[in-house]
């Protein structure tokens, strides 16, 4: 049996893992060790390994990294905790191939140990960019050390060919977040407010906000998100959790003490898990914030992205995004355009860039079947001179 470890360090990027770690956790000829860190382990994120116990999955080892703190220091500690802790369970558990999905500082922890370890990586939403936070260079980092890569459209197979890496090893077989969007039975209106025990009223806003972590500031700009949903008074707004960036403890802070001032109308909710969350943004009118959602999932299930500053500068747009600057005034403006019906008509057509659901049953086939003697030789390629083709596609 192929020995297939899947690393996890954000309820995010196990909601997109999701479908794939069932896919190989139910294939006869793979052992799953799946590996849970980060933001997982710790309560003041929700302690959310225990839903991926929840959903019947054996934890094959945990690895404590995140700081109390969240300073850049703190942050820096706990990708050197990281490492070391993930090397150990490289070393114990001895997988074949070492699967990762994203740009944060856990999957860079866990590339760096692997490659170390020489075991093959294979990275999922690899040829992306998002020049507003520092995972834009975790991100690529990531695709060198990898070994193979799956990416969610023909732009980014393009971008990871112009960076030097080898055609046959990219797959482009769309975002692992729209497998959610088919499979997932979401929640209707009621169900979700008999579930979060809150009336959810038109207009309804679904708002996650992260630090922008190359600002100068990375904190300031939830100021101008908080003032320009404070002149919305009709609406009913749900807040989700930050993630463990650097500043996000303080961002988190201000966003509860919104929700605190204006606790009937607005609810923060450090993790929503996958159903709820899906089920929220599909009802929401509109998706306010900084989260990579508002990009993928989003215009998928046909609602309107008020996208503020620079967090996701440069991913691929619908075009029912709006991006606007992060005071008050331009988000005012970008949330009253989402909300005419012109814009909302826009939305409803649920037009995306990142292809069409099945990237989880495509990825787990490639991973069980993938030849891997060898694999971690990299070609030489000279980047000035790749060009598209169709290998892997698919």
């Amino acid at each position: 049996m192929r020995k297939i470890a899947v690393v996890t360090g954000t309820r995010a990027e196990y909601g997109l893992l999701y479908w794939l770690i069932k896919a190989l956790d139910e294939a006869p000829d793979v052992d799953l060790q799946l590996i849970v860190t980060g933001a997982h382990l710790c309560e003041r994120f929700g302690a959310t390994w225990r839903q991926i116990a929840g959903d019947g999955f054996e934890i094959a080892a945990k690895v404590e990294m995140v700081d109390e703190d969240d300073s850049p220091a703190a942050t820096a500690r706990a990708l050197g905790r990281g490492v070391i802790g993930l090397s150990g369970a490289f070393e114990r558990l001895d997988p074949d191939i070492v699967v990762l999905l994203g740009d944060r500082y856990e999957i860079f922890a866990a590339a760096a140990a692997a490659m170390m370890h020489r075991i093959p990586i294979a990275h999922i939403h690899g040829g992306e960019t998002t020049r507003g936070a520092i995972d834009d260079a975790i991100r690529h980092a990531v695709s060198k050390m990898a070994h193979l890569h799956f990416v969610a459209a023909p732009a980014f197979q393009q971008k990871l060919l112009d960076m030097g890496e080898t055609d046959g090893r990219i797959h482009v077989v769309g975002a692992a977040g729209l497998d959610n969007i088919a499979r997932l039975e979401l929640l209707d209106r009621e169900a979700l407010e008999k579930d979060l025990g809150m009336a959810l009223h038109t207009p309804l806003f679904l708002v996650t906000y992260h630090p922008e972590t190359l600002s100068a500031d990375p904190v300031s700009g939830v100021d101008g998100l908080l003032d320009a949903l404070d002149l919305f008074e009709d609406a009913t707004i749900l807040i989700t959790g930050t993630n463990a960036d650097a500043f996000g403890r303080r961002i988190a802070e201000r966003l509860e003490g919104f929700a605190a001032e204006h606790s009937e109308r607005v609810r923060n909710i450090v993790s929503l898990g996958q159903q709820r969350y899906l089920s929220a943004l599909k009802l929401a009118d509109i998706c306010v914030g900084n989260s990579s959602s508002g990009l993928l999932e989003a215009p998928a299930l046909g609602t309107a992205t008020v996208n503020i500053g620079m967090r996701q500068a440069g991913r691929l747009r619908a075009p029912s995004v709006i991006d606007c600057e992060d005071d008050a005034a331009s988000v005012e403006t970008a949330v009253k355009r989402a909300l005419t019906p012109e814009f909302q008509e826009l939305a409803a057509r649920r037009e995306t860039p990142y292809g069409m659901a099945g990237a989880s049953d495509r990825i787990a086939e490639v991973l069980r079947t993938v030849d891997l003697d060898r694999i971690l030789i990299k070609d030489d390629v000279d980047a000035s001179s790749a060009q598209t083709g169709n290998g892997g596609n698919g």
